[in-house]
């Protein structure tokens, strides 16, 4: 595989030290189950592993300030099994339900979807319509970042794990009147990343969109959010004609390349349409029982 030696480090700090004592070499690993395949095709090298879910701080699922919080030791198994993220945030609860195999998620990491990058990964997709932050400690101190600026090209973070860590995820719990929902299109029995998945979030108000939030992917670099969509969506009715019109537009918004893998490029913009408007019938139908 390449690497000649692994750690576990107990505590942040240490995990932090181990890194810069290799300069540049070794790398962290929460769950692997995409840096082992790429470090054994040889798309990435490390002399070093770092182990960090043995770090306590970085476990757990808690409520704060109306904000959840999650660590990155946190499974997909454990995010999606979590009374929390089911009552504030199902989106997420529905992503990472979804994703994989069952060995996958309980091995899989919620931070780990985030920083590999990829722009159809569930849990991102659903993090990124909950307008997640992300927490990066390095040597020069801890900081939080919109998850949205961390996307580089597909695969591509800008988050170094040779010398950053991902400690946390954090975003606001919804509400009364708040609800989300996901879908994912994906091949029968399939266990691979989806042909398209849509994340909604949406808060209702005296029968109206106060606000909601699309996202959908792989139909850019980036799990992409569907602005144009939720600007028309802000303030209007709630019924069928207000929904189909955001569906709409988030299918003009777009731009999946053709695929043999996953459909062609006009069937997939279809299917954005269909799955963003079914995913707010679900959100906006959650919601309305909460007003």
């Amino acid at each position: 595989m390449g690497w000649q030696e692994y750690f576990c480090p107990r505590s942040i700090e240490e995990a932090l030290d181990i890194l810069q004592a290799y300069g540049g070499q070794a790398r962290v690993i929460a769950g692997g189950t995409d840096l082992l395949l790429e470090l054994r095709r040889g798309q990435l090298t490390a002399d070093c592993l770092v182990d960090i879910t043995s770090i306590e701080a970085l476990q757990g699922i808690e409520l704060v300030d109306g904000l959840i919080v999650i660590g990155a030791g946190i499974t997909h198994n454990q995010a999606a099994n979590s009374s929390l993220i089911k009552e504030r945030a199902s989106a997420l609860a529905q992503a990472t339900a979804q994703m994989g195999s069952p060995q996958i998620q309980n091995q899989a990491t919620v931070v780990g979807n985030v920083v590999h990058a990829q722009p159809a990964a569930d849990a991102a997709v659903a993090l990124m319509a909950l307008e997640t932050e992300v927490e990066i400690v390095s040597p020069e101190g801890a900081r939080w970042e919109p998850m949205e600026g961390l996307y580089l090209g597909v695969g591509r973070s800008k988050v170094d794990s040779t010398r950053e860590i991902v400690t946390r995820l954090r975003f606001p719990a919804l509400g009364e009147g708040e609800a989300s929902a996901f879908l994912r299109l994906a091949k029968r029995k399939s266990l691979s990343l989806p042909m398209l998945n849509v994340a909604v979030v949406v808060s209702l108000k005296g029968g109206r969109f106060e606000w909601a939030r699309i996202a959908l992917g792989p139909v850019a670099p980036k799990p992409h959010r569907a602005r144009s969509a939720e600007r028309l969506l802000k303030g209007k009715e709630v019924n069928l004609d207000s929904i189909e019109a955001a569906a709409e537009a988030a299918e003009a918004e777009a731009q999946p390349r053709s695929s043999r893998l996953r459909g062609s490029r006009e069937y997939r913009r279809q299917m954005a349409r269909v799955l963003t408007r079914r995913a707010l019938e679900k959100a906006v139908t959650a919601a309305q029982k909460k007003e």
